[in-house]
């Protein structure tokens, strides 16, 4: 229950429908006393009425006696109207606080989701964030509704029951209750059990998740090498391993309900015996007896209820320790100010290294470097060299391990997190494309969806042509992950998204590899009139992509090896001179 403490805010939230749906459920169990006392006046009328019979006593006339118990009959009828109406308001209440109290939970799941760092997301998997935000929130929302639901519901029926059982007889209901304790003992060993095995049903049915997610993102790569056979196979294991899982928190919930109903049984026995024995000797009657099986079958669902809601809270509980590892993480990238910050574009990088936090590769060793407003930078280097590194520092999806990163000559961490971000235009290495048109697509980076503006950045991308030529144009879906586009056409996308704010920043991570050279030198010369006053950094292993730049700088294992303009490194001689010397004659092969 420590864990499902942290809903309690919620309950506060909501806590004028909690209480009005508690004062639903006590008023729903009141009226459920009344057919008891009906039940018992009838059999001491019929009861009174057969020994007036007997002894010749015609106190009552028939006529009488079924008026009466047409009437008991009517207000049996009319409180359990009154008691189903009731109980309706009872589930109005509470049930819908529950779906309020998911949405908000929800909610606050994937604004923390949002919050958290990039490294976060290296170190989980899709398919368990989404379980957590899915199947473990619905587990919770049992808890909310109907586990609380019933709890009230159990508690105040106890009450008003065993109440009215003591008014009747203190020493039958002693007897009635003697098997309640051994119920009580056997709950208590048994949810323990329960929660053990809910945790590891929900764990497994993350993997189980994550290894769909996993199969269907990559199914062109499982069909291409002909794995769906092995694929099957694999999630034929995952899914055993959870069917075993889950029948092994259902063997132990299988328990609850033949121990309670054969406790029930007893109780009722008991109820009829020792009561028995009481009319005999005078004490109560046998509407009495009446009576009390009836309160006795009431406390069955209750009771029997106990092992259904212990379950829930069970599996709440371990679903709810699942959510709240996730919701107790603080970001490791947080905005210091709300203050707003206008972004000039000086960029610079002050003896900056960073190691990955969770690979512990050292990724940048001792870079220093500097951006005036509206220059261009470009970053050459071999694979691994910590090129799109740098891109992510700019951008604070990582901070530095030593050294500063400094933006208008403030250190980064100091500036407003959304005016650095949104003042940026950047375009990954990857194209990440959204299952939408490919309008919004362009315009994701905009407030409004501006036509013309979509229009003008998809020809400064080179991308145009290809779009009005889809059925649909514009409006085109391209799927998830825009599976629909060609590699080429997904990065032209992702340059038209980055470009259409007309961002004070631009970083291209080597987004022009999937292209051929005619529609790069497009692209190039579009953008060269877009960069215009923008400070630029260009990643890319063409020489042909950023020889027109201020200045270009060569990383080697993490750290500057050259650095100076396109000139002045070819005339040094080194790596850069050479890359450049081997990138034309591969052209003047392909040429010829």
């Amino acid at each position: 229950m420590k864990a499902l403490a942290y809903l309690n805010k919620y309950f506060l939230k909501y806590k004028w429908r909690f209480l009005i749906g508690i004062c639903f459920v006590i008023v729903a169990n009141i009226f459920s006393l009344v057919p008891a006392r009906m039940v018992r006046k009838g059999f001491d009328t019929v009861g009174e009425a057969i020994k007036s019979f007997q002894d010749n006593a015609l106190v009552t006339d028939l006529g009488t006696l079924q008026k009466t118990l047409l009437t008991y009959g009517l207000i049996v009828i009319g409180t359990a109207l009154a008691q189903g109406l009731f109980m309706f308001f009872m589930r109005q209440t509470i049930i819908v606080m529950s779906r309020f109290i998911e949405f908000d939970l929800k909610n606050e799941i994937y604004k923390q989701y949002q919050a958290l760092s990039i490294a976060f997301y290296k170190r989980n998997s899709t398919g368990d964030l989404m379980n957590r935000i899915s199947e473990d929130v619905g587990q919770v929302r049992m808890y909310i509704g109907p586990a609380v639901m019933y709890t009230i519901n159990v508690l105040s029926q106890l009450v008003l029951v065993i109440g009215s059982m003591l008014l009747v007889n203190v020493e039958l209901t002693i007897y009635a209750l003697l098997p309640m304790p051994i119920l009580s003992v056997a709950i208590y060993y048994v949810s323990k059990e329960i929660n053990i095995r809910s945790e590891r049903v929900q764990r497994q049915l993350s993997a189980l998740s994550t290894f769909v997610q996993e199969n269907f993102s990559g199914v062109r790569v499982l069909k291409s090498y002909a794995r769906e056979k092995n694929s099957a196979a694999n999630f034929d294991k995952e899914a055993i391993d959870y069917r075993d899982r889950s029948l092994e928190l259902v063997k132990v919930n299988a328990l609850f309900f033949p121990l309670m109903i054969l406790l029930i049984g007893l109780s009722t026995l008991l109820t009829i015996y020792i009561g028995g024995l009481l009319s005999i000797e005078g004490k109560i009657t046998t509407g009495n007896i009446a009576e009390f099986v009836i309160y006795v079958n009431m406390l069955t669902w209750p009771v029997a209820s106990l092992g259904w809601v212990t379950s829930i809270v069970q599996r709440a509980a371990a679903s709810q320790v699942r959510i709240n590892e996730f919701l107790h993480i603080e970001p490791e990238i947080q905005n210091p100010t709300e203050e707003p910050t206008k972004i000039k574009g000086a960029l610079e990088f002050d003896k900056v290294s960073f190691t990955y936090p969770d690979s512990g590769i050292r990724a940048l060793n001792d870079i220093s470097f500097k951006i005036e407003p509206g220059h261009s930078l470009a970053i050459v280097g071999k694979t691994g060299s910590g090129k799109s590194t740098i891109a992510s520092l700019i951008g604070r999806l990582y901070d530095p391990t030593e050294g500063r990163v400094l933006v208008d000559d403030h250190n980064a961490r100091e500036i407003n997190l959304n005016n650095l971000r949104t003042s940026i235009g950047y375009v990954p290495q990857e194209g990440y494309l959204f299952s939408d048109t490919l309008a919004n697509n362009i315009a994701f980076g905009l407030k409004s969806d501006d036509k013309a503006s979509v229009e003008q950045a998809a020809k400064d991308a080179d991308v145009y042509r290809n779009i009005v030529d889809f059925p649909n144009g514009f409006e085109t879906k391209v799927g998830e992950r825009g599976v629909t586009l060609s590699g080429g056409q997904k990065q032209r996308v992702s340059i038209a998204r980055a470009i259409i704010k007309n961002p004070t920043i631009l970083i291209f991570d080597d987004c022009l590899s999937a292209v051929d050279t005619q529609t790069e030198e497009t692209i190039l010369n579009n953008l060269k009139r877009i960069m215009d006053g923008k400070t630029t950094v260009i990643i890319s292993h063409r020489v042909s992509s950023v020889r027109h730049v201020d200045k270009i700088i060569v990383l080697d294992q993490g750290a500057i090896i050259e650095e100076g303009s396109h000139d002045e490194l070819l005339s040094k001689k080194g790596y850069y001179a050479d890359l450049h010397e081997k990138q034309l004659l591969e052209e003047a092969e392909i040429h010829s």
